[in-house]
């Protein structure tokens, strides 16, 4: 760096921190292509805003600051307009800051619109009045979190219709994920390319502190794939589950608990495009009537490998959390499950469950005690892909791709925990004469 630096002369040195192509992040840059619409999806801190202003900044910016640029009329699409002059035009990494001093805009508060030195123009919307933009036309739009517009729809349908001047006009979307329907119609366009990063990958512009908060306290979890791994997480329709249920469910420690069981739910295949195996650990504070009991579901400890791998990954979950005993659906392995078992610890505490009911009508009851508040998530267990599970398991089945391994695991954890003792408490007990 220091050798490349000494040799560049005084003009570049002074242009060198204006060429955003020279310190991008991969995401930030645009890809290859005659695309129409790039998604640049990341979660927060991840530079979305930064990388739509230089984008914006590279359509109307020609190679002299008076020379036209490949844009002259741009649309900026926000929430509301204030958020778009304060964070897309004025903010830190808005577009006036980026911009050097000889091709910055001016702003005219009273058309709401920036104006370059060569004419070309960007005019500020907001997402709360779509109409406005009927009738306006431009060659280049940036729409700045889209998935939290309140009328997502009709604004990006107009900014469509709007979108009509030059020979190729483009837009960029920056946006944490959210399941909107906008969004995924977007992402589903073959027109579209997305660039995708998560908070981390900024992180030498974030603050230590900010990033060892967020780490701790959403690390793991469904809320952080969303806001931090910047990953899209559908809730389907009829989920016996929905992430603001799971959200409230979790906790940051368990109490003392009277029973740990690890379950597991086998993988039928083996190699590197088996399904995992799901592991689960689980355990119940069981004081007083059984219809009164709290379970915590503590870990994920899911594995992929050969059958001897998930084995001695789910007998380490047993020692790691003190389990008293493994529970695990043998339908499709049989005896094979315990075998495997025994291989590695042929005393370990196993009892074999089978399936007499299909995924759904098992995992009904257990969503019901999540409806009951009587599950808690522990915030440290990296359920975040287990509760994705979760929200895709409605009463038709499972809505997502391949095995809901985890979601299987935990309803055979939580089936062993409160719904077998409850169902026993409640049996009839019949004296002899």
């Amino acid at each position: 760096m220091d050798e490349f630096l000494s040799g560049l002369g005084d003009g570049a040195l002074l242009a060198l921190p204006w060429i955003f192509e020279f310190w991008a992040l991969p995401h930030q840059l645009p890809p290859a292509g005659a695309w129409k619409s790039w998604v640049i999806m990341g979660g927060r801190g991840a530079g979305k805003t930064r990388a739509g202003a230089e984008w914006v900044r590279a359509q109307v910016e020609g190679a002299r600051p008076a020379d036209p640029g490949r844009a002259a009329r741009v649309a900026l699409v926000g929430e509301t307009f204030d958020q778009v002059r304060d964070v897309m035009i004025f903010g830190e990494s808005g577009i006036l800051a980026c911009s050097p001093p000889d091709r910055r805009p001016e702003w005219e508060a009273g058309r709401r619109r920036l104006v370059w030195p060569n004419g070309a123009t960007a005019q500020a919307f907001s997402a709360h009045e779509p109409e406005a933009l009927r009738g306006p036309q431009f060659d280049a739009a940036w729409a700045d979190e889209l998935a939290k517009w309140k009328m997502a729809e009709e604004t990006w349908d107009m900014l469509q219709f709007a979108l009509r001047l030059g020979d190729h006009p483009q837009q960029v979307i920056t946006t944490t994920p959210r399941n909107v329907g906008v969004l995924k119609a977007i992402l589903h366009n073959p027109s579209t390319v997305v660039t995708h990063a998560p908070t981390e990958a900024n992180r030498a512009y974030l603050a230590a502190s900010f990033l060892e908060e967020v780490r701790g306290r959403y690390a793991g979890t469904r809320l952080g794939r969303q806001e931090l791994d910047g990953v899209l997480l559908d809730d389907v329709e009829g989920a016996l589950w929905s992430t603001a249920a799971l959200e409230a469910a979790r906790v940051a420690t368990a109490p003392a608990l009277d029973r740990i069981v690890v379950a597991v739910d086998p993988a039928v295949t083996a190699g590197a495009g088996a399904d995992e195996c799901g592991i689960i650990v689980a355990g119940v504070v069981s004081t007083g009537p059984a219809q009164d009991w709290r379970a915590y579901v503590l870990e994920d400890c899911t594995a992929r490998g050969r059958p001897t791998d998930w084995a001695r990954a789910a007998i380490a979950a047993m020692e790691k959390w003190g389990a008293e005993r493994l529970v695990a659906e043998v339908n499709q392995g049989g005896d094979l499950v315990e075998s495997v078992l025994r291989q590695i610890d042929p005393l370990v505490p196993f009892k074999a469950l089978r399936a007499a009911r299909g995924k759904a009508a098992r995992a009904e009851p257990v969503a019901a005690l999540y409806e009951q508040g009587r599950v808690k998530h522990l915030r440290t267990g990296r359920l975040g892909v287990l509760e994705d599970q979760l929200c895709r398991m409605t009463v038709q089945g499972y809505q997502g791709r391949g095995s809901p391994d985890r979601a299987d695991a935990l309803v055979w954890a939580l089936t062993e925990l409160i719904i077998e003792p409850s169902r026993q408490w409640r049996r009839p007990q019949v004296r002899g004469l």
